[in-house]
């Protein structure tokens, strides 16, 4: 089947699920006021980065008595330094169904060697039952799974009445999901997923419960630098306000600052989810009528909304190996990029073959539309390719 080029193209064809996208109207002229060649301690670095703090409070609908804190090493240092700081106590549940929930499944196992473990996973596309998550134990969970397309439904399984902590990776679902605050205790994200930041900084929520296990509880391994939240038996309040365990960029601080001053221009939270919904609409909308793809979360309750991905169900692709079928997605990814229309759509590189398309608040439902058609045109291309190859 011939399928012609498209004349329509994205206007911005960027699709990486990080660094995502910057948002619509970004410009490097947003930057002017950074705090360049200033000290993070002097008065306009504090104020900036506390400012960060309240914006983020403020966009994500934070409660006011939880606290927020800019961390180094992206989501990593912050999901790191929750697990080093506060696991131990009691048993943990750990919740894993794609590639970095299983990071921090080998964590808690092979770094921190916790005995008392329950694993609770399930494949690429899928999600296990939430529900065997036992509430007397810390539970640890991604929201959002980045690599396979699947998110949680809702926090309904978390019991309010929890014994344990619940600590969460929510870095592709803060600014496009609704987060059910008082069923969680630890909260981390990063700047470059939803809102389009840049990369290597980290934010870590706190509910009082998580900062009452804080002050109480003294891990029994060295704790490194950068992930001690305590002196004395006291939580280390000036983290919390702006004063950053180590230097950060006070650049990436300003495009930080620039994203969230968007996102409360169009209407805050309500609306960044509501354009993640009518990015991921408009490839449901094309898939409902292309029987070449299908979604690799085929449930939608669970199916993500910002790193939506995709499988291709052709029969004569389906019909080849393992290495075949992902030499297929890879050279139709690479065709699109070679027309310029489409960046970084390949499927993580531990996922099954196919393609990964960001859809968080950034990205414009028109271009997410357009790329659909070079997306069909592409997959004509490849298959004829591979027909003449046979």
């Amino acid at each position: 089947m011939t399928v012609a080029k498209p004349a329509l193209r994205p206007n911005r064809p960027y699709f990486s699920s990080g660094p995502c996208a910057k948002r619509p109207g970004w410009t490097p002229e947003n930057l002017k006021d950074a705090a360049l060649g200033r000290s993070h301690r002097a008065k306009i670095g504090k104020a900036k980065l506390k400012l960060a703090i309240d914006l983020t409070r403020e966009v994500l609908e934070v409660p006011a008595d939880y606290k927020i804190g800019i961390v180094p090493a992206s989501d990593t240092g912050a999901v790191e330094m929750a697990l080093w700081s506060l696991l131990g106590p009691r048993p943990v549940t750990m919740i894993a169904w794609e590639s970095f929930g299983d990071g921090w499944v080998s964590d808690v196992v092979k770094q921190l060697k916790l005995k008392d473990v329950t694993k609770l996973t399930a494949g690429y596309g899928d999600i296990p039952d939430l529900t065997k998550a036992d509430p007397k134990s810390d539970i640890v969970f991604t929201w959002n799974g980045t690599t396979s397309g699947v998110r949680v439904p809702n926090a309904d399984w978390i019991k309010a009445d929890r014994e344990g902590l619940t600590i969460c990776d929510a870095t592709s679902a803060a600014f496009a999901q609704k987060l059910d605050w008082p069923k969680l205790d630890v909260t981390t994200f990063s700047w470059q997923k939803v809102l389009g930041g840049e990369a290597a900084h980290g934010i870590l929520v706190l509910s009082p419960r998580a900062v009452a296990r804080l002050e109480s509880y003294t891990p029994p391994w060295p704790m490194p630098k950068i992930f001690r939240m305590t002196s004395g038996g006291k939580l280390i309040e000036s983290i919390f306000v702006g004063e950053t365990i180590n230097t950060p960029s006070m650049l990436a601080v300003e495009d930080y600052l620039d994203a969230l001053n968007w996102a409360k221009s169009i209407g805050g939270l309500a609306a960044l989810v509501a354009r993640a919904d009518a990015n991921t609409k408009a490839l449901a909308d094309w898939k409902a009528k292309t029987p070449w793809i299908d979604f690799l979360a085929t449930d939608p309750a669970i199916r993500s909304n910002t790193s939506v991905c995709l499988k291709v169900v052709d029969p004569a692709v389906t019909a080849l190996s393992v290495d075949a079928q992902a030499d297929f997605a890879k050279k139709l990814v690479a065709l699109i990029e070679k027309e310029g229309v489409g960046y970084d759509l390949g499927a993580y590189r531990d996922a099954p073959a196919g393609l990964r398309i960001w859809c968080g608040a950034t990205v414009d439902a028109a271009d997410v539309a357009a790329l659909t058609q070079w997306l069909d045109w592409a997959f004509a291309e490849t298959k004829a390719s591979l027909a003449k190859a046979a």
